[in-house]
């Protein structure tokens, strides 16, 4: 998503607790620049205040105002278990990035938003990363799926209280997209089921959640709020 509204010509703040990615290879804001784009990393947890707080810093400095806010930060892997596996630390490590920092995040977007001068209809646009997960129960994961139904309320909640002022705040809940997960990696046999449960030809890529991200944060976006956004192959259509 960062590559992808880099290349629109976004100004792109990269927020996240290490610069260097887990999966290996070069630091997002390192890929962009190499591409031409304008990027800056700030060391950031989102489950404080005060480091989100620098991240709008950061990304006013660059251009004077935040225009998009996007929450993508989660916290999973050993931590998602079933309801009595799962003690109050599991809970509280999803809690406090998956459900916490987007609140944060999307209490200090609103914030800036509401004192800038609108471009077109809006003041700025959010969009919160949800998921599958947020709309059904799936096995084992009961704090993740818990967090993400919280975003998708939240993501409504706040479009309602704020469209009236120009905000527009949209989620986007991805199917299987094939990424290579440290924590998680997919089995054959997972990856067989997500193929036989998605009705289109093909799995998810990076790329068609990024496209529906540079669409949410478009001009051409504009009455579109409150909405938990399927990019999943038609999977939760079946």
């Amino acid at each position: 998503m960062a590559i992808a509204f880099a290349a629109e010509g976004a100004d792109v703040v990269v927020g996240d607790v290490r610069e260097d990615p887990r999966e290996g290879g070069p630091p997002t804001a390192e890929v962009i620049a190499a591409e031409g784009g304008q990027a800056v990393f700030v060391r950031a947890d989102v489950s404080r205040s005060d480091d989100i707080d620098r991240l709008v810093a950061a990304a006013l400095e660059q251009r004077g105002r935040l225009d998009v806010m996007v929450n993508n930060a989660i916290v999973a892997g050993p931590h998602s278990k079933g309801l009595l596996e799962t003690d109050e630390a599991d809970w509280d490590a999803v809690m406090d990035v998956g459900l916490r920092g987007v609140f944060l995040c999307c209490k200090r977007a609103v914030r800036q938003m509401l004192g800038q001068q609108p471009v077109g209809e809006a003041r700025g646009r959010i969009i919160n990363m949800s998921s599958q997960h947020g709309m059904v129960g799936t096995p084992g994961h009961v704090a993740y799926c818990a967090a993400k139904g919280g975003v998708v309320n939240l993501t409504r909640q706040i479009a309602v209280d704020f469209g009236p002022r120009g905000v527009i705040v949209n989620a986007i809940a991805p199917g299987k997209i094939l990424t290579a997960p440290l924590d998680e990696p997919d089995s054959e046999e997972v990856l067989a089921y997500s193929r036989a449960r998605t009705p289109f030809s093909r799995l998810g890529r990076p790329q068609d959640v990024a496209a529906a991200a540079v669409f949410l944060a478009s001009d051409e976006c504009t009455y579109m709020s409150g909405t938990n956004m399927l990019v999943d192959g038609g999977w939760m259509a079946y």
